[in-house]
């Protein structure tokens, strides 16, 4: 017989917890639909906003954009062929010791100009001079000895064998002392031509032998420019033809001159032709070993169109310029200027104009710069207050 283990009291005291509450079916769906309303109205609310944009962003029109413009002309252009090359001194050379000796004196600044025939450098003469003195001793006692063979001579005293001999002896002296003279001349070095002396290499004291190299001597008044151009330009090349030179040490600068010399062979390893031209140097700019761009001009002129360099987008796919066009507004009522970018063939360059071989027509309107930033079909209008001025031959202005 099972005892129960809770006792009557204890069970009887225990709290009854009371069965939950439901909540109505109706209250339930009416939240639902609230949310569902909520969420309708928000996003008819977002769907207004967006089509309220779209449609302000349809009618609104963006401002035109400012660009400077150029019109696309057309000249005659020389055509030229061009080239790199080195500038020569016309007379140069490096003076060397012509025979063995001590630098006694250096007569000549480094640098300076000087005059053919002035003396450079004194090699000591002192040995020599000595041997010159005696020679000349020697050299009057021939003489009178000759003088008195002749006198004999003439009165038939002395045979005809003993007056050569007299007269022999007395040109061997000659001799001896025109050598002497000629070895202390040799030890006097003087300048060839006139020109400029470069920085000397000897100084007094220092012992020199035969062919060391004692000085440069460059005579720039007139300037060689050697260069090469491809043999296919052989047949268009000839003595006498206009040559312009520039070069970046004399920036802004252009020396003209001719050309005076084209090779009789082409060279086999290149297969370019060398040639050279002349230039008149009077202020001595051009110095011998400077690097020169050289450009032939050849007789006959080619109509060209061109337009400033700044104007043509370069790109991978083709080279493009923005005509500038007007065009009519049918919303406005107004006339209006837009782009229309133009794809072009380029020629070649001559100053800050490019040449160009087709895409354009003479007259045309374009954009002159910053063309990297516009697009075709876009509104601009024209300010050139500010634009830079291109040139066929520009000079960099000092400031």
């Amino acid at each position: 017989m099972q005892t129960n283990l809770l006792s009557p009291s204890r069970a009887s005291s225990a709290p009854m917890t009371p069965p939950p509450a439901k909540r109505p079916r109706g209250a339930i769906f009416k939240v639902i639909v609230g949310v569902i309303i909520v969420f309708v109205l928000l996003a008819g609310i977002k769907v207004l906003q967006i089509t309220t944009l779209i449609s302000t962003s349809k009618k609104m029109v963006p401002p035109p954009t400012t660009v400077a413009s150029a019109t696309v002309e057309r000249a005659d252009w020389q055509p030229m062929l061009t080239a790199v090359g080195s500038i020569t001194p016309v007379q140069g050379a490096m003076i060397s010791a012509e025979v063995a000796g001590t630098v006694s004196e250096v007569v000549f600044q480094s640098g300076a100009p000087v005059k053919k025939g002035d003396v450079l450098l004194k090699l000591d003469t002192s040995a020599e001079e000595a041997q010159l003195r005696s020679a000349e001793a020697d050299l009057q006692l021939a003489k009178n000895d000759f003088d008195r063979a002749k006198d004999l001579a003439a009165r038939k005293v002395i045979s005809k064998a003993e007056f050569d001999s007299a007269q022999s002896r007395f040109a061997q002296k000659q001799a001896a002392v025109d050598n002497m003279r000629s070895a202390i001349d040799k030890k006097q070095i003087r300048a060839l031509y006139d020109g400029v002396a470069g920085i000397r290499a000897v100084n007094p004291g220092q012992m020199v032998k035969a062919g060391d190299p004692l000085v440069t001597l460059q005579g720039l008044d007139q300037v060689f420019v050697d260069f090469s151009l491809p043999q296919q330009a052989i047949g268009e090349l000839k003595s006498g033809l206009e040559v312009k030179v520039t070069t970046d040490a004399i920036p802004g600068r252009e020396f003209v001159g001719k050309l005076t010399a084209v090779n009789s062979a082409i060279d086999m390893s290149t297969r370019t032709l060398s040639l050279q031209a002349t230039l008149d140097n009077p202020d001595h700019a051009l110095r011998a070993g400077m690097f020169a761009r050289v450009s032939v001009l050849l007789p006959q002129k080619v109509p060209t169109l061109f337009v400033p360099a700044t104007a043509v987008l370069y790109a991978p796919y083709g080279n493009s310029v923005f005509v500038i066009e007007k065009t009519h507004d049918d919303k406005s009522g107004k006339d209006a200027l837009t782009l229309r970018q133009q794809f072009v063939r380029t020629g070649e360059t001559r100053g800050d104009f490019v040449a160009i071989t087709d895409g354009v027509k003479q007259g045309q309107q374009i954009v002159s710069a910053g063309v990297f930033k516009l697009r075709n079909g876009m509104p601009v209008v024209i300010d050139n207050k500010l634009a830079p001025t291109p040139q066929l031959s520009p000079k960099p202005s000092d400031s």
